[in-house]
C-alpha cells in the first residue's frame, strides 16, 4: 500500500532493505523494524528480481510506513542505490533482509546523530549468529578502556584488530555523504559494503555505540574470492589517496590476508600467494601476514598439518 505525503513527511529516518530470495527471513527482519521503540520511520524494500514469494509477503503487510519497489535483478549494491534514490528522508539506515534489529537500535542511532552531528555516519555493535559457533558479540579491539559511546578516533586501526566494526545492517548515514562517494559500488559480488565503509571512514569520523543492537546472520556459505580482486584494488587506490592514514595500510593488509586464506580454501594457490604477498608488503609488521605468506608457499598436505598444529598451540 503506498505511503501518502503526510506520512512521508512525518518520517525522520528512511530504512533501506534490499531483498532477494529471502522469503523465510524477510518478515522477521521487518518485524524487528516494527518493534522499534522509535516509530517515525519509513521502510523502503527494494525487491531485486526475487524468484520466491518474499516480495509478495512484503506487499501483503498492512503497514503504511512500508513501501515495496520491484526491479530487475542488478545485485545488492544496485538495490541499495535504488533505495537511496527513493528514500524520503535525509538520514538513511540499512538493514539486510536476513538480519534483525533489537528494539532500541533506531533510538540509539538518532541519539548518536544528535550528539555527534559532525560524524555524519553512525553505527552500533552487533551480535553475530553463526550456524556453527553460535551467537556472540562482535569483538572490538583498539579502543580506549571503558569506551562505550562516542567517536572512533581511528576506524582503520580498530578494524584491523577487530571483527568488522560495522556491517550493512548497523550503519546509518546522511544521504549527501553516501552520494558523495558514489553510493555502493555496483558489479562487485562480495566486499562491496566493506569498501563503502572504508571510503566513508577515510573521510569522516564514525559515531559508535558499543551496545549490540542488531543480529547479523552468517549464512555459512563460503564464496570464492574475486579473481580480479576489485575490492583490494579499490582499497589500494584509497590508500594512495589518503597516504597520511597509516592504519589504512594495516587494513589493506588484513583484507588481502583474508582473501589469501579464502583462496587457499578453494585451492586457488596462485591467487592465494598473490594476496598473501600483497598483505605482507602492506603491513609486514603484522606476524599473521608473514604466517599466511609462508603457508601459501607450502604444498597442501604440509600446509594443512602446520596450520592445525599452530592453531592448537595458540589455543592451548
Amino acid at each position: 500500500m503506498p505511503v501518502d505525503q503526510e506520512e512521508r513527511t512525518a518520517a525522520q529516518i528512511s530504512i533501506i532493505m534490499p531483498l532477494y530470495n529471502k522469503e523465510n527471513l524477510v518478515l522477521s527482519s521487518i518485524a524487528s523494524v516494527q518493534a522499534q521503540t522509535f516509530g517515525n520511520w519509513e521502510l523502503v524494500v527494494i525487491d531485486d528480481g526475487s524468484t520466491d514469494a518474499g516480495a509478495d509477503q512484503v506487499a501483503a503487510l498492512d503497514d503504511r510506513r512500508i513501501r515495496l519497489i520491484r526491479q530487475a535483478n542488478g545485485g545488492v549494491s544496485a538495490a541499495r542505490n535504488r533505495g537511496i534514490a527513493e528514500a524520503s528522508c535525509e538520514l538513511l539506515a540499512f538493514l539486510d533482509a536476513d538480519d534483525i534489529w533489537l528494539p532500541g537500535y533506531l533510538s540509539a542511532i538518532l541519539a548518536l546523530a544528535a550528539d555527534f552531528p559532525k560524524a555524519r555516519w553512525f553505527a552500533t555493535s552487533y551480535l553475530i549468529h553463526h550456524p556453527r559457533d553460535g551467537e556472540y558479540q562482535a569483538r572490538l579491539r583498539g579502543v580506549p578502556a571503558g569506551f562505550r559511546r562516542g567517536l572512533l578516533a581511528d576506524y582503520f586501526a580498530v578494524a584491523a584488530l577487530s571483527d568488522p566494526p560495522v556491517n550493512s545492517s548497523v550503519v546509518s548515514i546522511y544521504r549527501t555523504e553516501i552520494q558523495r562517494i558514489g553510493g555502493f559500488p555496483e558489479g562487485i559480488d562480495s566486499g562491496e559494503d566493506l569498501l563503502t565503509w572504508a571510503r566513508l571512514a577515510a573521510r569522516l569520523p564514525l559515531a559508535y555505540d558499543t551496545r549490540a543492537l542488531a543480529v547479523f546472520e552468517v549464512s555459512g556459505i563460503e564464496r570464492r574470492p574475486d579473481a580480479a580482486q576489485r575490492v583490494g584494488t579499490a582499497l589500494s587506490e584509497l590508500k594512495d589517496q589518503f597516504p597520511q592514514d597509516k592504519a589504512l595500510r594495516s587494513y589493506l593488509g588484513l583484507w588481502n590476508r583474508m582473501q589469501s586464506v579464502m583462496a587457499m580454501r578453494f585451492d586457488d594457490m596462485t591467487l592465494a600467494r598473490r594476496c598473501a604477498w600483497r598483505a605482507f608488503i602492506s603491513a609486514p609488521q603484522h606476524w599473521r601476514n608473514a604466517y599466511v605468506l609462508c603457508l601459501s608457499l607450502l604444498p597442501r598436505p604440509l600446509r594443512n598439518a602446520v596450520d592445525v598444529f599452530l592453531r592448537r598451540l595458540i589455543s592451548s
